[in-house]
């Protein structure tokens, strides 16, 4: 069975993040009214799997072994069979 994952990974709230401020100081330069950003990424996969569970698993395993720094990184994901879903976040 096929399922589509999709993964949020973004730097923690105490890590410092270059790009955001910079990004963060630019917006202000332009009069937009913000006071924090943070910079992330997202990927869309599509996955084979037996289950929902299964495909789950692989999208955990993807993360703490590829997509995400466990030092510097949190993430959160969503697998999606078929128009139900499921969401997981990392630990903090």
């Amino acid at each position: 069975m096929k399922f589509k994952a999709r993964i949020e990974v973004r730097l923690r709230g105490d890590t410092v993040d270059p790009e955001g401020e910079t990004i963060k100081r630019s917006l202000i330069d332009m009069n937009f009214p913000i006071s924090g950003t943070k910079l992330g990424k997202v990927y869309e996969l599509v996955l084979e799997a037996k289950t929902k569970k299964d495909a789950e698993g692989l999208a955990q395993l993807m993360c703490s072994r590829l997509l995400a720094n466990p030092v510097r990184d949190e993430y959160e994901f969503s697998v999606e069979e078929v128009g139900s879903s499921i969401s997981n976040k990392s630990p903090s």
